[in-house]
């Protein structure tokens, strides 16, 4: 995970946020399997001068979800659904209590291929519990991670229809793609630069 030395500041510029929902129960058949992005998210990483980083912390607005696709079920997402089902995606997150989501790094774990582990807390419904992001480097300063969280243990109890028939999986996964070459970070190597050498007179 090495990189060059700063403060990378992070955003929908630079990347993007997914969660991804899964079908369960014996009606399965007559849901979709759901793409929601994050359309608004923050963050902020900071890489030590060996190229390592050494804390990464992200805010994701979930007044900001969008259903970007569904799979599977018995006719296509139309763009009332995909608006209806951002509606109930909000309302079981309950957003309105805690608009909110944050994960703050807590150790890294980088390996050979350029990826690793990011160990951290996740800030879900005014409840934090350990989140392990898995990292794999696909391309010179872009990233690719994954990981999966347990809606339950965040006291969110999974949507259900059909009188339970119909239910979205416990685990929802995360999928977050950034390309650090995009990011701010290189305006603070250039500044630390100036800062070490600029003040000669």
């Amino acid at each position: 995970m090495a990189q060059h030395a700063g403060r990378h500041v992070l955003s929908t510029d630079q990347g993007r946020v997914a969660l991804l929902t899964a079908r369960d129960g014996l009606a399965a058949q007559a849901g979709h399997d759901l793409t929601i992005e994050v359309s608004a998210w923050s963050g902020e990483l900071i890489v030590a001068d060996d190229g390592q980083p050494t804390e990464l912390s992200v805010k994701l607005d979930l007044n900001s979800l969008v259903v970007h696709k569904g799979t599977g079920g018995v006719k296509p997402l139309t763009d009332r659904d995909r608006r209806e089902i951002a509606v109930t995606a909000r309302k079981v997150l309950g957003v309105d209590r805690h608009p909110e989501a944050t994960f703050t790094s807590t150790g890294f774990e980088p390996n050979a291929n350029g990826g690793g582990f990011i160990q951290g807390m996740l800030m879900l419904g005014g409840i934090s519990r350990p989140l392990k992001l898995h990292v794999a480097k696909t391309g010179p300063e872009s990233y690719h991670a994954t990981a999966s969280v347990r809606q339950s243990e965040f006291g969110i109890k999974p949507y259900t229809a059909f009188l339970g028939a119909l239910r979205v999986s416990d685990a929802v996964g995360v999928n977050i793609d950034v390309d650090l070459a995009k990011s701010s970070g290189a305006e603070n190597s250039a500044a630390s630069h100036s800062a070490g050498g600029g003040s000669n007179g």
